[in-house]
């Protein structure tokens, strides 16, 4: 059968413990990568870089890092637009105010800038859960829009908050050009994806867990809920800040407080919940779910030449986008991940029933 482990025999606890023990997956994997590091470059057309590749690897990074929170350590947070615009407005610090200060190195000082903040509005979780946890961490968006609007200092100097970056080059080799932009964010893509892969199978991981699904009990057998919530909320924040850097960089390359308001925070709420609560594939089924389907649903009529008002169109897609999240919700409330889950264990006991 094509999907099947059957005489696939481990001789070790090294591989029997390995990300993708079966062999497809890890077939499926290569030739994934594959795909997207060699063929996508070659063939795809600026548009395809710029209106969708891109967005989609930076907000599935955003909501990888929003997902260790919500979906592993079950703590709510409204404030990921907040943490993503503290990345993005750090890195540019460190960016003009540090002469030579490289791109990568000013990207991960602002996901350590994120990182602290994250930590900061994190301390509420110990007292609290659940709504008013998330109405706590709602506060660091007005918090950060006003710093970002009153403080010269996080804008060096700009009135209305507004900044840009330009020049980008990583060793002498400038990123400019949509390939290139595109290769960088699927650098950063691939590399926290695979630690944070890493992360949520050790002991760090099922601490989260223990504490999303009862802290009362995970506390008595001997778990830190302190250390537990507040290294979910400083590796989360750290992830979204860099997501927030290569946001401001790499995609808009220049940005005000507006670009990370709280819709985008809710957007990647959206994107965790659709594709899939404590699941990393989850969380580029949620940003595809969320990045992609508007842009074909608005291209649909032309597609098939059916004549309709650009506007009526626009209607037309948050309507039927409304309908396929209430959809996806009421058929699966665990997230499309958990449709495809399903789909992989009934392929694997096909043809027999399940």
């Amino acid at each position: 059968m094509l999907y099947r482990e059957n005489g696939q025999f481990k001789t070790s606890y090294r591989a029997d413990l390995q990300v993708f023990p079966i062999r497809q997956d890890r077939v499926a994997i290569a030739l994934l990568l594959a795909l997207a590091i060699v063929v996508v470059p070659l063939v795809a057309p600026e548009y395809l870089f710029r209106a969708i590749l891109i967005p989609f690897l930076i907000l599935s990074l955003a909501a990888l890092g929003l997902n260790i929170l919500v979906g592993y350590c079950g703590q709510i947070s409204l404030g990921t637009g907040a943490f993503m615009a503290v990345g993005a407005y750090a890195a540019y610090n460190f960016q003009v105010r540090f002469d030579g200060m490289p791109v990568v190195a000013s990207i991960l000082l602002g996901g350590l800038c994120s990182t602290a903040v994250g930590v900061l509005f994190g301390l509420p979780s110990l007292r609290i859960k659940g709504l008013y946890l998330a109405v706590a961490t709602l506060a660091a968006q007005f918090f950060v829009d006003w710093a970002a609007l009153r403080l010269k200092f996080v804008t060096n100097g700009s009135s209305s908050g507004s900044v840009s970056v330009a020049g980008l080059q990583i060793l002498g080799i400038p990123i400019d050009s949509p390939v290139q932009k595109y290769l960088f964010c699927l650098a950063f893509v691939l590399v926290f994806a695979t630690l944070a892969k890493n992360l949520v199978r050790g002991h760090i991981g099922r601490e989260w867990m223990a504490i999303r699904d009862m802290d009362v009990a995970a506390a008595v057998i001997g778990i830190r809920p302190v250390y537990a919530k507040l290294s979910a909320f400083a590796v989360s924040s750290f992830i979204v800040g860099v997501a927030g850097a290569l946001w401001g960089f790499v995609h808009l390359g220049s940005w005000e407080p507006a670009a990370f308001g709280v819709n985008r925070s809710f957007d990647l709420l959206f994107m965790v919940i659709i594709g899939g609560l404590g699941s990393i594939m989850g969380s580029f089924f949620g940003a595809a779910f969320i990045v992609v389907l508007p842009i074909v649903l608005d291209s649909l009529p032309y597609w098939f030449g059916i004549p309709i008002d650009t506007a009526l169109a626009s209607h037309l897609t948050f309507m039927i986008f409304g309908a396929l999240i209430v959809f996806f919700l009421i058929v699966e409330p665990h997230g499309i991940a958990r449709l495809w889950s399903t789909a992989k264990e009934k392929l694997r006991l096909w043809p027999f029933p399940h």
